[in-house]
């Protein structure tokens, strides 16, 4: 199985180059799934039923979230009844929406998707390694091939949580930080790694927002509003192969494409 998971997607830049590139990997690839972070594409911060109505016409499967996934209110409008977006799944009982799904490819196999948070320097929220391998062991009854996002700030944490779920799930991917690493591997028994997959937006930024926003914060203290920057768009993320018996990961590739 070939699987394409791609990085924050950030703004109305990020959606356009979605639009464009996406289509292209899908048969340059012979893609079976893809998988999008999409927790930037309104404006930078959050998502709306229509950004995900939009990405999902442009080849994307499922979309992932993290922290902003309810910086726009109308999200709480589809998260309840569209299985194909996810919020982190270790939000405390009684959150909307849900953090993991069970998906069919076109050639009828199953794919697992399991979303989570982090949560060293950032918001306080149930322990994603036990939500995580929680949700793993229910979606492992109907399939062996898993994906899960972690939206975390911490190397330490994605790459614990890597080495914690190895042979367990078909792959741990980073998300959050939008800069690609260059650590991806095939753990040990079988699970693909990578901190963090980068993000589908504009290089010529400071994470997806304009330098000359960014750089007054930094040099004041003082709270300022970042917009999204244009220049250099690029879109980011990894190909996976998978075998879909075992669901190991036969190997990840990092990609990049403008």
């Amino acid at each position: 199985m070939k699987v394409l998971f791609i990085g924050d997607i950030v703004g109305n830049p990020g959606r356009d180059i979605v639009s464009r590139v996406v289509p292209v990997l899908r048969k340059e690839h012979h893609l079976d799934f893809v998988i999008a972070n999409a927790e930037n594409a309104a404006g930078g911060s959050g998502i709306t039923p229509s950004i995900a109505k939009e990405l999902f016409g442009y080849g994307v499967d499922v979309l992932t979230s993290g922290d902003h996934i309810w910086k726009k209110r109308e999200v709480l409008e589809v998260i309840d009844t569209e299985p194909r977006l996810l919020r982190p799944i270790n939000f405390p009982e009684g959150a909307s929406g849900k953090g993991r799904g069970l998906y069919a490819t076109p050639s009828g196999e199953n794919i697992g998707v399991i979303n989570a948070n982090g949560r060293v320097f950032m918001q306080a929220l149930d322990c994603p390694f036990r939500a995580t391998r929680a949700a793993v062991e229910e979606l492992r009854r109907s399939t062996k091939v898993i994906i899960v996002d972690i939206h975390a700030e911490a190397t330490s944490e994605k790459m614990a949580l890597g080495w914690y779920l190895d042979g367990k799930v078909s792959a741990v991917l980073g998300t959050h930080t939008h800069v690609q690493t260059a650590d991806e591997r095939i753990l040990p028994q079988g699970t693909a790694y990578i901190t963090d997959v980068g993000m589908c937006g504009p290089m010529d930024s400071v994470i997806g927002r304009r330098v000359e926003d960014v750089i007054p914060r930094f040099l004041s203290g003082m709270p300022l509003r970042f917009e999204v920057a244009a220049g250099n768009v690029q879109l980011s993320g990894v190909v996976l192969d998978i075998d879909s018996g075992t669901g190991s990961t036969r190997s990840i590739a990092r990609i990049q494409k403008k």
